[in-house]
């Protein structure tokens, strides 16, 4: 720095140096945000963005910068940027990320061109090679300060003496080792977007305009025959913040207007946090996940939309209450009741039930239509000894005569399980006001023990 401070330095020695300086208290949760929030204004250049500790980002622009006019105008571009946002800051375009990030910190940035690895590294400190601080203090107390000094060296005794990390690091620096950048957000299977003249600000232009790159966004689903299933629309405000609104489909959709209408929804769940300010430029159209996609042969009297009906129902009501908000139940391998069906979303569950096993065959009189959530202790009395039902029970302080019963239907424990419970036997019950019940007697009569009778479901 022009002060001669340096990162890290203590305060009192920075005041000892300049008396007149400024200090304000760190805050690293306000840092973190705000780097977060310029690493999703960076999605405009790529959708490859990984934070680079606390005060760094990694752009992947592979197969990007033709769209900028090359390498030299984006990076223009994003400096020039990030200047008139009141940030300064430096940034190098090479084949490595390691060399991009000594060049950065080290050097003077820039576009390092292909080839000019090692000669870009030669004069820097072994600190520009990511090796950690005291590893980079051993290389200096044997003279080794600068990058050259290692090109020479044998590679065998320097691992052995220092770890072989020293070496990785310097191989990704020269591009010898690939070194991957994990973005920091799901990167979309498919993307189109739109850049505007003109900023807009109405909800209705921004759903138009969805609409409009969303017709694009089929043409890349229908040439790999799938439909769309999880979708992102991305909106880039003028001032520089992103927002992100995500919407899933119960099957997959390849057509613009139902993928419109599921953001209709959406923005209509989240308008008062979505603040247009002086209007988005950018608006993105992301495809998260997509499965394949099955064409519906219709006739002349086709059903085919009232087909539909309802996975578009979920669809709207998912997209404007939340995923978890519309529930649906799926069979799991399991003959104890309670455990035979879970929930899960709707959204997810319509899309599957093709992949589901065989489902369980029963009539109606098998089981209950109402099942409790969990089996509620009843009192059963006169009831016939060893297997039969119970003449009279009370359950929720309600005393009931039996007029008849049907049963026992025995329900074993589930012995691979840690929480093996006694066997259970059903009997379906008929009262005399005609209230049909579920209830289950657990275990067997014995000299030392005597069983309990449980209320587990109530027909219709």
């Amino acid at each position: 720095m022009g002060l001669g401070l340096r990162q890290g330095q203590a305060l009192a020695e920075a005041r000892a140096m300049h008396p007149a300086i400024d200090v304000v208290e760190e805050n690293p949760v306000a840092d973190k945000a705000l780097l977060e929030g310029i690493a999703d204004w960076c999605d405009r250049y790529t959708p490859l963005v990984a934070l680079d500790g606390g005060d760094g980002l990694f752009l992947d622009i592979t197969g990007c910068t033709h769209l900028f006019g090359g390498e030299q105008a984006l990076l223009d571009d994003i400096l020039l940027r990030l200047f008139r946002m009141g940030f300064k800051v430096q940034g190098a375009i090479s084949g490595s990320p390691g060399l991009s990030w000594a060049a950065c910190r080290f050097g003077t940035g820039g576009v390092i061109a292909e080839g000019a690895a090692k000669e870009t590294l030669e004069d820097m400190p072994v600190a520009c090679l990511r090796i950690g601080a005291e590893a980079a203090a051993a290389l200096n107390k044997l003279g080794l300060k600068r990058v050259r000094d290692l090109f020479s060296l044998p590679r065998a005794p320097l691992a052995q003496r220092f770890g072989s990390h020293i070496l990785l690091r310097l191989d990704q620096a020269l591009g010898h080792q690939e070194e991957p950048i994990s973005p920091r957000r799901p990167v979309g299977v498919l993307s189109v977007e739109r850049r505007l003249a003109e900023a807009v600000q109405a909800e209705e232009d921004i759903l138009e305009l969805t609409a409009r790159i969303a017709r694009s966004l089929c043409f890349g689903l229908e040439s790999r025959g799938a439909g769309g299933r999880f979708f992102e629309l991305v909106l880039f405000r003028v001032d520089g913040r992103v927002f992100r609104i995500a919407a899933g489909a119960s099957r997959p959709l390849r057509d613009a207007r139902k993928i419109a209408g599921l953001f209709t929804e959406r923005l209509k769940a989240v308008h008062d946090e979505l603040d247009a300010g002086f209007g988005f430029e950018l608006l993105r159209l992301n495809v998260l996940h997509h499965d394949p996609f099955e064409v519906l042969q219709g006739s002349i009297a086709s059903k085919q939309e009232d087909e539909a009906s309802l996975p578009d129902l979920i669809d709207r009501v998912s997209a404007r209450l939340g995923e978890g908000m519309v529930q649906s139940f799926r069979f799991r391998e399991s003959h104890v009741p309670e455990r035979a069906v879970v929930q899960v979303p709707a959204l997810s569950h319509i899309s599957d039930a093709g992949n589901d096993e065989a489902p369980v065959t029963m009539t109606r009189a098998e089981r209950p239509l109402r099942l409790l959530p969990r089996p509620e202790p009843m009192e059963a009395f006169a009831a016939i000894v060893p297997d039969g039902p119970p003449s009279r029970f009370r359950w929720r302080r309600v005393l009931h005569d039996v007029a008849r019963a049907e049963g026992p239907e025995r329900v074993s424990p589930e012995w691979w399980l840690d929480d093996v419970a006694e066997e259970r036997d059903y009997f379906r019950l008929e009262v005399a006001s005609g209230h049909r019940f579920w209830v289950y007697r657990q275990g067997r009569y014995r000299m030392d023990h005597r069983p309990t009778w449980h209320m587990h479901g109530i027909f219709a």
